[in-house]
């Protein structure tokens, strides 16, 4: 993939800063480029999704999972020869090779937990909006319920007089 030049945008924008970090990290290949390991994400409720990433081989021990500053990163570091055994490998079909997977992730979402059932690491994510930033119902009330609008009269002469 060809790197796109966003250095004339930085120039004449303000406010945008986040947007062109997140273009340039996916046109720079820094989010695991190599598609290991794969990975679904899902959504499990209205404001509650899931990452589901198969990592096959990889105990909890050898997971970790972190997030700072709007970034999910996941790594997992297989240690070496565990199980011990001496036997010749004639065929390695599961890629049990160190990794780094980082999500970015939307404002307001936070990681609830994290789960490893056969091979897979289940991630659950909920965004959760500050009632702050909540839309709410404004009441709209009528002035004919006894309540009249004032008229403030204004007389040519008055204002000059007492100036």
């Amino acid at each position: 993939m060809r790197h796109i030049d966003l250095s004339p945008l930085y120039r004449s924008t303000v406010g945008f800063d986040r947007m062109f970090s997140l273009l340039d990290s996916l046109t720079s290949g820094e989010n695991g480029g190599n598609g290991y390991p794969p990975y679904n994400i899902e959504r499990t409720g209205e404001n509650a999704y899931r990452i589901t990433m198969a990592v096959a081989g990889f105990a909890e021990g050898d997971l970790d999972i972190q997030v700072k500053e709007g970034t999910l990163s996941v790594r997992g570091d297989k240690s070496t020869d565990q199980s011990g055994e001496t036997a010749e490998m004639l065929y390695r079909g599961i890629a049990e090779r160190s990794f780094e997977r980082r999500f970015q992730l939307a404002d307001h979402v936070e990681v609830r937990g994290a789960s490893l059932a056969n091979g897979l690491l289940h991630i659950d994510l909920v965004r959760e909006i500050p009632e702050a930033m909540k839309p709410r119902s404004v009441k709209i009330e009528s002035a004919g319920k006894g309540k009249s609008a004032q008229t403030i009269e204004h007389k040519a002469g008055e204002t000059e007089a007492k100036a």
